[in-house]
C-alpha cells in the first residue's frame, strides 16, 4: 500500500536543525516509509504519536490517518523523543 508523508511545521523545524547527512538518512526513510511502511516502524503504547520510524539516532514520531495518509509530527534526537511533554 503506498502512503502519502505530510509533515508538520514542527517535524519541518526539527528537520533543518539536524545535519545534512542525517537529514538526508531521514529523508531516505522518509521515502522508505511512503512504500508500505517500510524501516523500522513501531507501534508506541501509552504515548501520542503512535508509531515511530528508527533512523539511526533519530525518532521520527508519526501518526497514521485515513487510509493512506501518515503525519509526521516529529524528528527528533533518541534522548529526548519519548519524554513526557508539558
Amino acid at each position: 500500500m503506498k502512503y502519502e508523508v505530510e509533515l508538520k511545521p514542527q517535524a519541518i523545524k526539527d528537520l533543518k536543525q539536524i545535519t545534512k547527512t542525517d537529514a538526508r538518512r531521514v529523508f531516505d526513510g522518509l521515502e522508505n516509509l511512503k512504500d508500505d511502511l517500510k524501516g523500522d516502524v513501531k507501534q508506541l503504547t501509552n504515548f501520542t504519536p503512535e508509531f515511530r520510524l528508527r533512523i539511526g539516532k533519530y525518532r521520527i514520531l508519526f501518526e497514521i490517518e485515513s487510509d493512506n495518509n501518515v503525519v509526521v509530527y516529529r524528528i527528533i534526537h533518541r534522548k529526548d523523543a519519548y519524554k513526557k511533554r508539558k
